[in-house]
């Protein structure tokens, strides 16, 4: 199954982004597949703070827009949300200890985290920080021939 990150789903929602186009049409692609693809809860959550931030976009979508484009995400039939696990907490902290992580990278360590636990095969992400984290594989595909 592919995940999808925060980022992804930023420049596929806000049509001012440089990536709006490869990025809405690789969201666009897994919403309306036939195949199971997951966006992690934190990463939906991080979407409506990041678009919605004032001092990150002028003018910031507003939060009835935001509100509207996860429920368009979560009509599609093969979604799946994921949350922790049972195991979460020691899956996170093998993350943490591994690559150092403190800080803002421990919302990473988090996604991570969660996308392992429910087998995720790869996280579609802009972010390099996830590097710090070999045990899940990470692909941007916005770049290099992209999918």
């Amino acid at each position: 199954m592919i995940a999808v990150d925060t980022n992804l789903l930023v420049y596929a929602h806000r049509a001012d982004s440089p990536w709006f186009r490869e990025a809405s049409g690789c969201v666009r692609e897994l919403a309306e597949g036939g195949v199971p693809w997951a966006i992690p809860w934190p990463c939906l959550h991080e979407f409506v703070a990041v678009v919605t931030h004032p001092r990150i976009y002028a003018p910031p979508t507003s939060l009835r827009l935001a509100r509207k484009q996860l429920e368009a995400w979560c009509a599609s039939p093969t979604l799946v949300l994921l949350g922790e696990g049972p195991g979460h907490l020691d899956t996170l902290g093998r993350l943490l200890d591994a690559g150092q992580l403190v800080g803002p990278k421990v919302h990473d360590a988090r996604v991570a985290a969660i996308c392992l636990e429910h087998g995720v095969r790869e996280l579609w992400t802009a972010d390099r920080d996830f590097s710090r984290m070999p045990t899940l594989r990470t692909r941007n595909p916005l770049v290099g021939g992209g999918r």
